[in-house]
């Protein structure tokens, strides 16, 4: 029975039961690793002199210098161990040419090392129309720059010569009756109409867009602004009739297909195409990433075109700048808004600009 607590009873008060008292019970591990005790290590005494104190930060325009000179540096040290054509080190690493120049003969133009001329990869003479003679003065510029004859077994050191001898190949297996190279050509070409960077256009809304944008609206006003009129021209003077849609909608990323009459009618425009105008179209197209902007781009200064170019003549001219502008709408949209990356943005411009100059000066004739 429980005790009564010891405390007084005021008037009228009930008396409270003490609550009772329990035994405590130990605490009951429930683990079974023993415990140790921390083992103190002792104070550990540097040898040596003290490191040296922190370096702040150079300046922005400190680091991009040293960058500069750093390149200036292994530019002239790449200079350097070029190999010198007074003492070549093997036949490959020696220009067996002294002069270049171009020679007009029954057949056309030829580029001439010396005496010899120069053959394409089939070890056919390289023959240019003579109404191309800007483009043959080109090509003897691309080889009298070389230093030795190791550098002409590389294309990006000649260029104009590949394109070339790509149009002469067209040329050559039309002659011969071998459709298969021509077609399976605008087979890779069409692949690009599905995805066409002239039809891409971006979301009307955008959560990355900033909050404040310019009175031209954003990315997707200013990719139809610079696409509406290729297309208008195209679908008029190109492509008589044809509908030419948008590849994405206004809140998609999923690219739809032209209708297929569209792709009829420009597969059939392709087919009927020349040699050297389908070659430059093939360019134009891997370099812009686009059908339209490369068709756009031939009609303008293709001779296989002069009755529409008759027919606009007095209109503004559609040339390397306007290309490369409609070829690269997001990409100077992007560089505009984040900035520019050094060495990369400005390289990749100035190549896109020089692969389309060499669709001009293949398909132009004076």
């Amino acid at each position: 029975m429980a005790a009564w607590h010891p405390v007084c009873l005021s008037r009228g008060a009930r008396p409270a039961l003490a609550s009772p008292v329990l035994p405590r019970r130990r605490a009951r591990a429930l683990h079974a690793t023993v415990i140790q005790p921390a083992t103190a290590i002792p104070k550990i005494i540097g040898v040596g002199p003290p490191p040296e104190p922190p370096i702040p930060a150079s300046a922005k325009y400190d680091d991009r210098f040293a960058r500069k000179r750093k390149q200036l540096e292994l530019l002239q040290q790449g200079q350097s161990t070029r190999p010198n054509p007074a003492r070549p080190a093997s036949a490959l690493q020696r220009r067996f040419w002294r002069d270049v120049s171009v020679q007009e003969t029954a057949d056309g133009l030829q580029i001439l090392l010396d005496a010899r001329p120069v053959r394409t990869a089939a070890k056919n003479v390289l023959t240019v129309p003579r109404e191309k003679a800007q483009l043959a003065a080109a090509i003897a510029l691309e080889w009298d720059l070389l230093v030795s004859s190791q550098q002409a077994l590389k294309q990006h050191y000649i260029p104009l010569t590949s394109l070339t001898n790509r149009a002469l190949e067209i040329e050559v297996a039309d002659e011969q009756g071998n459709g298969k190279a021509r077609d399976d050509l605008i087979r890779n070409i069409l692949r690009y109409l599905d995805t066409d960077t002239l039809l891409c256009w971006a979301p009307e809304t955008n959560i990355h867009d900033p909050a404040e944008k310019d009175r031209s609206g954003g990315l997707r006003n200013k990719q139809m602004q610079v696409a509406q009129p290729i297309i208008s021209f195209l679908a008029q003077h190109v492509w008589p009739g044809v509908d030419i849609k948008p590849i994405l909608g206004t809140d998609s990323i999923i690219p739809e297909k032209q209708p297929q009459m569209t792709t009829e009618v420009i597969r059939g425009w392709i087919s009927g195409l020349p040699a050297w105008e389908l070659a430059g179209l093939e360019r134009g197209v891997l370099a812009s990433k686009s059908v339209l902007i490369a068709a756009r781009l031939l009609v303008q200064w293709s001779s296989a075109f002069s009755d529409i170019q008759n027919a606009i003549a007095g209109q503004p001219t559609f040339g390397i700048d306007e290309a490369a502008e409609a070829s690269s709408v997001e990409v100077r949209w992007q560089t505009g808004m984040w900035g520019e990356v050094e060495d990369t943005h400005d390289v990749e411009r100035e190549d896109l600009r020089r692969q389309l100059g060499s669709v001009i000066l293949l398909v132009h004739s004076t």
